[in-house]
């Protein structure tokens, strides 16, 4: 009990404050976000896909406790075993994977349900990485041996999934997943000199791959999909793949200072997927200007923390581990809102913390639980000096 209690106190507040009230909130408007969706287009009740997420939430919450047990130096056995797990179920996804809007990335499992292994591959691709980080550390800072086991080991481990998730065809996905890896290799212990070369080989394959897609003139990109790339002025491609996106910009001016009013939106009637990866612009309508600058700064809140504690934890894997699942959130809410306001192409990558979703919502809460681990160690550490 009094392990218990200590874990709990030795969690950061702040971080678990903001994390519940953005939870929470997402939850409640998933109600009026999805309800257009689950009555009239599917026939189900008004408050299906709420029960759905809160299920998700209290497995969330179950998985927390179990993490926050776990000291990270049981990564090295965890948290590579899960690597490759959902590396297996990825490579399953691919041949007997269920099609779900072009992309061939779920799979459904016994008792479990449907699963987009895809999702989880983000934070535990940021665990090896960062055990590997720190099981290499002084070799690779070393430059007077040879790194090329390790370098493979690492480029291996990293490419992994985003060539994976490429042939699955979520190209959203597979774009967050390479950014996570790229941004991380960045930052990684690996040599500058060795960084330089291996960046220019990956470009000159990455050029290599390309020319050979041209030539062979196979498609890779649905109709859907190349359409998303005209992301400028969409409502003067409303029936060319910009009615999403200009139904977002809609109901965004809508919304005013303070909102049309919980219930009242009228654009989710015309936003496809008004509680997944549209939701912003549900809750920027009947929420108005107010409430949705109060949760870009909590958002802030929460990116800072996850910053802060980077730059103050004293092991390598931890490190590695707090900054990679900051970037993790941050791509998200970046290209996810980049889409949503025509400033990239719309991917339907989901927003953190708001968005409908099993699979993202579970990865989303593991990561965060993951800190909190890495918080109470550090705060442990702290006592002990």
């Amino acid at each position: 009990m009094r392990t218990v209690i200590r874990t709990i106190k030795d969690m950061d507040k702040i971080l678990l404050t903001v994390s519940i009230i953005l939870f929470v909130f997402g939850l409640f408007n998933i109600v009026t976000a999805s309800s257009q969706v689950s009555v009239l287009r599917y026939n189900q009740p008004l408050y299906n896909y709420f029960y759905k997420q809160l299920f998700i939430l209290v497995l969330g919450f179950i998985l927390t406790i179990f993490i926050l047990i776990f000291p990270t130096k049981s990564y090295y056995l965890f948290g590579k075993a899960s690597y490759f797990v959902i590396a297996a179920l990825s490579i399953l996804v691919t041949f007997k994977g269920e099609n779900w809007s072009g992309n061939q990335n779920w799979i459904t499992l016994p008792i479990i349900g449907a699963v987009q292994p895809s999702e989880f591959a983000k934070p535990f691709l940021i665990v090896y990485l960062s055990l590997l980080f720190e099981q290499f550390y002084r070799k690779l800072r070393n430059k007077d041996i040879k790194h090329y086991d390790m370098l493979g080991k690492i480029l291996l481990i990293g490419s992994f999934f985003p060539i994976v998730i490429f042939t699955q065809k979520d190209y959203g996905t597979m774009i967050i997943v390479s950014l996570i890896f790229f941004i991380l290799f960045l930052v990684s212990p690996i040599l500058k000199v060795e960084k330089l070369k291996i960046l220019g080989l990956g470009l000159g394959f990455i050029l290599f791959a390309v020319l050979l897609l041209f030539a062979s003139s196979k498609n890779i990109f649905s109709s859907a999909q190349k359409s998303r790339f005209q992301f400028y002025d969409p409502c003067s491609r409303y029936e060319q793949g910009g009615y999403q996106v200009c139904n977002g910009f809609i109901a965004i001016n809508s919304g005013g200072f303070v909102g049309v009013g919980i219930g009242n939106s009228r654009q989710k009637s015309y936003i496809p997927e008004s509680h997944t990866d549209s939701v912003f612009a549900i809750i920027a309508e009947e929420y108005g200007f107010i409430v949705t600058s109060l949760l870009f700064f909590l958002y802030i809140v929460v990116l800072y923390r996850l910053l802060k504690l980077a730059s103050v934890v004293r092991t390598i894997r931890c490190k590695y581990m707090s900054f990679g699942i900051a970037v993790y959130i941050f791509l998200h809410i970046f290209i996810n809102l980049g889409g949503l306001f025509g400033s990239l192409p719309l991917t339907g990558v989901p927003l953190p913390f708001l968005s409908y979703g099993g699979s993202f919502t579970l990865s989303l809460i593991i990561a965060l639980a993951i800190m909190q681990r890495i918080h109470v160690e550090y705060k442990n550490e702290k006592i002990k000096l």
